[in-house]
């Protein structure tokens, strides 16, 4: 059910906005975790913090809070923009926070030394199975040599 705007003094005041929500709903709100379940997991985990303590899912942020989440090999540091319980579109989520210019430039680097790693690794064991022709040319490679035995008489 959707609240109603409230009129004050002759001023509209849209009441569908609160200035405090649950962390778990606004992590969700947010687009951090797909499932309320999965935030509330993650914070279970301790993977959430706000202004460095651990919390339990029941928690409420207000704007100006500081959020840390660990999400996979990722840890995001942001600031509470805003708070909304309705999970919108990833442009108006991204607008609910602010992520910290260092927690961004760490991310960045983390992903970038992650694909560096994972190119190292494909480049050692090639791409997968091989394919005909390279299946010929590794018996070829492999039979270059056997003609060539001489018995040892």
């Amino acid at each position: 059910m959707r609240r109603q705007s409230a009129t004050v003094k002759g001023q509209e005041i849209d009441d569908s906005a609160p200035d405090k929500c649950r962390i778990d709903k606004w992590l969700w709100a947010a687009r951090f975790f797909k499932t309320r379940t999965i935030a509330s997991d993650a914070i279970a985990k301790n993977r959430v913090q706000v202004g460095g303590q651990r919390v339990k899912a029941s928690r409420t942020v207000a704007p100006g809070d500081h959020v840390s989440v660990e999400k996979g090999p990722y840890r995001f540091d942001v600031t509470v923009l805003g708070i909304t319980d309705q999970r919108r579109g990833a442009v108006e989520a991204q607008a609910l926070y602010a992520e910290l210019d260092e927690s961004r430039e760490r991310r960045q680097a983390l992903a970038a030394r992650l694909r560096a790693d994972r190119e190292s690794r494909l480049g050692l064991a090639g791409e997968g199975r091989p394919n005909k022709k390279q299946r010929r040319q590794i018996i070829r490679f492999q039979n270059r040599n056997d003609g060539d035995v001489v018995p040892d008489e």
